[in-house]
């Protein structure tokens, strides 16, 4: 139950983010209707979900060091090439994620993080979550 509501936190904050973002956007797959659309951004944040949670921790763990040094400002950039990785993947598929460049990424990953987090907090009550 856990793992759906958050794939839809992030299907919904990724689509938020390609609306507030010009560098972000989503191509659906074939027919391009509304099915489509909505399945596209529950696959990309499925993508982004294990990548994230997958190369995200490990990368956090392995750079552990960076992130005291910097302050945790190292996470914008790990966050923005964890974006540009999951939209290099969904490309191999011939549809998903596409953004425009470095710093659209990293515009994005920002977004991303702060529309999931409001969300979520948005969201807890409803589901009866943690307080």
């Amino acid at each position: 139950m856990r793992f759906l509501v958050r794939l839809l936190i992030n299907a919904i904050a990724l689509w938020l983010t390609t609306l507030l973002v010009a560098g972000v956007h989503v191509v659906p797959f074939a027919p391009g209707d509304t099915l489509a659309w909505v399945l596209t951004y529950l696959l990309v944040a499925l993508v982004f979900g294990i990548v994230n949670g997958v190369l995200g921790s490990i990368i956090r763990v392995v750079a552990f060091p960076l992130y005291i040094l910097t302050l945790g400002l190292i996470a914008l950039l790990v966050n923005a090439l964890l974006l540009l990785l999951v939209s290099w993947i969904t490309s191999l598929l011939g549809f998903g994620l596409v953004i425009d460049g470095f710093w659209w990424g990293v515009l994005g990953a920002i977004v991303l993080a702060v529309l999931s987090w409001l969300i979520g907090i948005l969201i807890r009550p409803l589901i009866g979550g943690r307080r």
